[in-house]
C-alpha cells in the first residue's frame, strides 16, 4: 500500500498502550509526537509524522481535564497541519456525572466538553468521534455542527466473556434497574436469563436493594455494569444476589475505573470470584490485582477503521 494512503495512528501519552495493540493489528502508520512540559506546568507537543493528506486517527480518553485539553489540542493541530480526515477514538468519555443539571446553576460539563470538540475545524472529509459503551447514551446528541458520532457496543467482549467465566444457565444481571435493557439485551442473544435489584434509597448518599427481579439460586450470575467507580453498588447488588442463592458471582465492565481501592473492597467482600473489564481506561492495567482480568478493545477499533 502506498505510504500516504495508510492511516497514521496517534494518541495521547496516557493512551500509547491500545496505540501499540491497534498497530499490531493492521497495516497502519504510527504517529509521533513529542510532549514536555515547562517549568510552569504548561503543556508543549510537536506532531512529528507529517499528517498533509493523510487520514489520521487520534486515541485518547478524557480520564482527567488535562488530557482532555491534551486531546482537544492534538486533535486542533492535526486539522491544521492538513490531516484529509480525522478519526477521534474516546475509549472513555468521562463527564458522564454531570450529564445533565439537577440543581439550578449547575454546570453540565459533558455538554460543554461536547461543544468544545464540535468547534474543532473541520477536515475535507469531516470529523469523526467514535465512542464506547457510553454511561449516557444521551451525550451524542451534545454534539453540535457536522460532526459524524459513532457509539460502539463493546457486546461481543462481553458475551464471550460471560460465556468463559460461567457454567451453562447462568443469569445475566445489573446492579440496579437502570441497566436493565441494557443487561436483558444480552441475556437475550445469549438465551439466558436476565436478572436485576430494586433499590431504596436510605439517605442522601446511601441505598439498600429490597429485591430481585428473577430467581438465581444454584445458578452462577454475571453482573453487568459499563463502568465500576468506587464499587459499592456493585458490592451491594452481588450480595442480594448471593443472599438469594446464587453459587458463584462474576463481574464484567466496560469502563473499569477502580477508583478509592476499589478492587481491593471487591475482592475483600468475598462474594466475587472474578473481575473482567476492557482496557479502556488506562487503570485497568496500572492496577494490579489477582481478581482482575483485562480485555482489550483494540480490535474494535480496527473494525471501525475497516469500515
Amino acid at each position: 500500500m502506498n505510504e500516504s494512503k495508510r492511516k497514521v495512528i496517534f494518541s495521547i501519552p496516557d493512551y500509547r498502550y491500545l496505540q501499540e495493540e491497534v498497530l499490531q493489528l493492521g497495516n497502519f502508520e504510527k504517529g509521533e509526537i513529542e510532549v514536555k512540559l515547562f517549568p510552569d506546568g504548561e503543556r508543549y507537543q510537536r506532531i512529528l509524522t507529517p499528517v498533509t493528506g493523510r487520514d489520521v486517527v487520534l486515541i485518547g480518553g478524557t480520564i482527567s481535564d488535562s488530557d482532555t485539553l491534551e486531546i482537544f489540542d492534538l486533535a486542533y493541530a492535526l486539522i491544521k497541519y492538513g490531516a484529509k480526515s480525522i478519526r477521534i477514538f474516546f475509549p472513555y468519555f468521562g463527564y458522564s456525572t454531570m450529564e445533565r443539571a439537577v440543581k439550578p446553576g449547575e454546570v453540565v460539563t459533558a455538554k460543554s466538553r461536547a461543544v468544545m470538540f464540535s468547534s474543532l475545524p473541520r477536515t475535507s472529509l469531516g470529523n469523526h468521534f467514535i465512542f464506547f459503551d457510553l454511561h449516557s447514551e444521551g451525550i451524542p446528541h451534545y454534539f453540535e455542527g457536522q460532526v459524524l458520532i459513532n457509539h460502539v457496543y463493546c457486546k461481543p467482549i462481553i458475551i464471550q466473556a460471560a460465556k468463559e467465566l460461567a457454567e451453562d444457565g447462568f443469569v445475566m444481571a445489573c446492579t440496579d434497574a437502570g441497566r436493565a435493557k441494557w443487561v436483558e439485551s444480552l441475556a437475550n442473544e445469549m438465551g439466558v436469563n436476565a436478572a436485576f435489584v430494586f433499590k431504596r434509597r436510605v439517605s442522601g448518599e446511601k441505598t439498600e436493594v429490597t429485591s430481585i427481579s428473577a430467581d438465581v439460586e444454584g445458578k452462577d450470575v454475571v453482573i453487568y455494569d459499563d463502568m465500576v467507580r468506587t464499587g459499592g453498588s456493585l458490592i451491594n447488588a452481588a450480595k442480594a444476589y448471593k443472599a438469594a442463592g446464587a453459587k458463584k458471582i462474576f463481574t464484567i465492565t466496560t469502563h473499569g475505573l477502580f477508583s478509592n481501592d476499589a478492587l481491593t473492597r471487591i475482592q475483600n467482600s468475598g462474594v466475587i470470584e472474578k473481575v473482567v473489564t476492557t482496557n479502556s481506561h488506562p487503570n485497568s492495567y496500572s492496577i494490579k490485582s489477582d481478581i482482575l482480568r483485562v480485555e482489550s478493545i483494540a480490535l474494535l477499533i480496527v473494525d471501525q477503521l475497516k469500515k
